[in-house]
């Protein structure tokens, strides 16, 4: 595929980008044909959600976790399979959306495509991955201890304080990255 790519695109930032956006968009829309043929109704197979529904897993991960650290800070917890509440506070109802699959798909695609050794973009990949999650998880438990729905922080949605807040952390983590990646590889070139 990458031999096809250069004779078609033989300037690598072009290449880059051409298939960074594709990466992103086949991951992106993978998750959601996903949720399709995984939820009961319209294209359902019974096989993928039964044995194979990793977005359920990932649900179920998400909310216990965060469930588990109110537990350890002592909050009474209620959960569900799709909800999140905490005794005398709010609560929230994980939808997809919220899994963050699309700041994951973007990331990913990064970390695949960027032309640097793999071994270097696979660790920066799974460091990100952790990273991405494990602030999501704070963010649900900051969601149903302190988000008031009629009084939005800034008058804005907790989804685009987040999307800002987490984007911002992947722009400087990858600008970070590239800077020590570019170090190592001058490194390398010079000896």
């Amino acid at each position: 595929m990458n031999s096809i790519l250069k004779r078609f695109l033989p300037d690598p930032y072009v290449r880059f980008v051409v298939s960074f956006i594709g990466l992103y968009f086949f991951l992106y829309y993978f998750n959601i044909l996903y949720i399709g043929i995984t939820a009961k109704g319209g294209m359902y197979v019974p096989f993928l959600d039964k044995y194979l529904n990793y977005i359920d897993w990932w649900r179920t991960f998400s909310l216990g976790a965060s469930a588990k650290i109110l537990k350890w800070l002592d909050y009474s917890v209620l959960l569900n399979e799709t909800q999140l509440r905490v005794v005398g506070r709010y609560g929230i109802s994980l939808v997809y959306e919220c899994l963050g699959y699309g700041i994951m798909s973007v990331f990913t695609s990064f970390c695949l495509t960027f032309p640097s050794p793999f071994k270097h973009r696979f660790l920066f990949m799974l460091a990100g991955l952790i990273v991405i999650q494990f602030l999501n998880i704070w963010r649900f438990i900051l969601l149903v201890l302190y988000w008031n729905r009629s009084a939005p922080l800034f008058g804005m949605d907790h989804h685009d304080i987040f999307n800002i807040f987490i984007y911002t952390i992947l722009i400087i983590g990858c600008y970070l990255w590239i800077r020590h990646s570019s170090k190592i590889k001058n490194a390398q070139n010079a000896a």
